[in-house]
């Protein structure tokens, strides 16, 4: 179970790379949210909400394995907040771009309560803030669509 856990939690071991692994996490879940049917909103759903609840479970099962608080390998929170960013986006590159920016900028400056949710304990704060930040993002994104 502890390989299925590594493989889960790093995205397809994408955690593993030596530089800028949420960044990597992040792109690789742009790249496969591109592939997933704009047009059918149950099943975005439905993996956002996989990724969140699955990455909470595995994402503390890791930190308590490894006894580290919000291990750096661990990208599958990155994945949660991407896809969360671009859920019923229109498949425009730009638009992926600007989500992509947007949710790095928030989930590396983490300002405000995405800072504060990161201390909950075990996998809820190494999701929560991820999550935070993908929603946030999406908010963003949504309203600059609304608003061109």
């Amino acid at each position: 179970m502890n390989n299925f856990t590594r493989l889960f939690t790093t995205f397809f071991f994408i955690g593993y790379l030596p530089i800028a692994p949420g960044t990597f996490g992040s792109l690789a879940a742009a790249a496969v949210w591109w592939f997933i049917p704009a047009s059918n909103i149950f099943l975005q759903v439905f993996l956002i909400l996989f990724v969140i609840v699955a990455g909470t479970f595995f994402s503390g099962k890791e930190s308590r394995r490894t006894a580290e608080k919000d291990p750096g390998r661990i990208v599958i929170d990155e994945v949660a907040g991407m896809w969360l960013t671009l859920l019923i986006i229109p498949r425009e590159l730009s638009l992926f771009i600007l989500g992509f920016l947007l949710f790095r900028l928030l989930d590396i400056a983490k300002p405000w309560i995405i800072d504060r949710v990161q201390s909950l304990e075990g996998g809820l704060g190494i999701m929560a803030d991820d999550v935070l930040a993908g929603f946030i993002s999406w908010v963003v994104l949504l309203t600059f669509i609304q608003l061109s």
